[in-house]
């Protein structure tokens, strides 16, 4: 069961009268040196004091459907392999599925210290709120204020012990999560996952542009559903016609860390619980990106 402590929040409290002006603002004011008109509010929120993160990635994506948490999954994943320590924190609140495609229906339990995440079969740290709620097919109905509440406490109240990789799964969109998380958690960067449609230039657009006025810089995007490889010839074929990525990326001047077909061993992988044993082939390429970008 959700500790009363937990889920307590002001959920009236009127975030927008708190708004800072975000162009070009990082939210630390300790360190600026602009003169502003009106006093600005730093809303970075602390982690736990046992808790140690050195990045914080955040996956996102301008709409739902495009496996945004399966290629969040396997980041963790990926980067577990080559030795690093990951975790991921579902903020994806109305629709938390990280647990499921680990196999996890253990709870979280709570310390003296505070939170403590649920480990992977490969010691991947996890926190969603499926860890929290007593059934896990109980729909999670509550306002923009808790929601984004809750999401906070994943970073205050949790204890990330040792992770040099934390990967956020958020919620589709640009709305209250997501803005909540990147102006008060120190995001170092972000993944945008996208689709093949034609659509999805106007709405990588929306993401790249919250990031810019968050910002927040962007590791690159990672095209999900590309294409099928035919099991006989072997050829691929573009179900949703052709790519037009590279061009998106060109206008945007990101960085493409992957073209991911549509694999139904994938899918198998996330809906039997076993996402840690599905192949990494697609994703060495985004983690040796991912450490390049580190250094930079």
């Amino acid at each position: 069961m959700m500790s009363e402590e937990f889920t307590k929040t002001n959920a009236s409290t009127n975030e927008s009268s708190q708004e800072p002006k975000l162009q070009d603002c990082d939210h630390n004011c300790d360190s600026c040196e602009e003169k502003c008109e009106e006093e600005k509010t730093d809303f970075r929120i602390h982690l736990n004091e046992l808790s140690h993160v050195k990045k914080t990635i955040a996956v996102i994506s301008g709409k739902g459907g495009v496996g945004k948490s399966m290629v969040t999954a396997l980041l963790a994943v990926t980067m577990q392999r080559l030795g690093y320590k990951t975790a991921i924190l579902d903020a994806d609140l109305t629709g938390p599925s990280i647990p499921k495609m680990f196999g996890i229906r253990e709870k979280a339990m709570q310390s003296d210290f505070g939170i403590l995440p649920v480990l992977s079969k490969t010691k991947i740290k996890m926190m969603s709120i499926n860890l929290l709620i007593e059934n896990e097919t109980d729909p999670v109905v509550w306002r923009g204020p808790l929601i984004a509440k809750t999401v906070q406490q994943f970073w205050t109240d949790v204890v990330w012990d040792e992770v040099e990789y934390m990967f956020i799964d958020m919620p589709p969109g640009t709305g209250d999560v997501p803005l909540t998380v990147f102006q008060s958690i120190p995001v170092d960067g972000i993944i945008i996952v996208t689709s093949p449609q034609e659509l999805v230039s106007m709405i990588v657009s929306k993401s790249v542009k919250m990031a810019e006025i968050m910002n927040i810089p962007i590791v690159g995007i990672v095209e999900n559903m590309s294409y099928v490889v035919c099991p006989k010839c072997k050829e691929p074929y573009y179900l949703f016609g052709s790519s037009h990525i590279e061009e998106i990326a060109t206008k945007h001047h990101l960085d493409v860390l992957a073209k991911v077909p549509v694999d139904s061993s994938l899918a198998a992988s996330c809906d039997h619980g076993l996402i840690e044993l599905a192949p990494d082939d697609y994703f060495i390429p985004v983690a040796e990106k991912i450490e390049n970008w580190r250094n930079k």
